[in-house]
């Protein structure tokens, strides 16, 4: 017997698993651009991140991870010379992350190979807008179980 949601059903495991098979591509992207630069993924995500000075806080944010995986990603970035802690201007508490000058310059070649072959280059501005919409709407107001 099949009830009346079952094509709803099946439609949502068709975009779930769309959405994850994207995802994936996406990882193994930013994997193999991070690796012929000699970066970890999780190092890669960071610099990408890394838009200007900010916490480790508002960095595992970004990065969607624990602050504790920022530290250790950050450590070994600030080991590289690529990132520097300084003292935070309003918050004696925080430090924050600022890129060196080689962290800019590793993190516009970065974004240079990110963008080659990237699995989202087929879609046109217009299309990225929509879906960037699409995908906001879907995490921003998605339900509970």
């Amino acid at each position: 017997m099949t009830t009346s949601r079952e094509p709803e059903v099946s439609a949502e495991r068709q975009l779930c698993g769309l959405v994850n098979g994207l995802a994936q591509r996406i990882a193994e992207h930013v994997r193999a651009c991070a690796g012929t630069l000699g970066l970890t993924a999780s190092q890669a995500a960071a610099l990408r991140e890394m838009s200007g000075p900010m916490t480790m806080r508002e960095l595992a944010e970004r990065m969607c991870c624990e602050p504790s995986n920022t530290t250790f990603v950050v450590d070994k970035l600030e080991k590289q010379g690529l990132i520097g802690r300084h003292p935070h201007p309003t918050d004696r508490r925080a430090k924050h992350l600022v890129l060196t000058a080689e962290g800019t310059a590793l993190r516009a070649r970065l974004q240079e190979r990110l963008a080659v072959d990237s699995p989202l280059g087929g879609l046109g501005p217009e299309q990225q807008q929509v879906l960037r919409g699409l995908l906001e709407q879907a995490v921003t107001g998605g339900g509970r179980c």
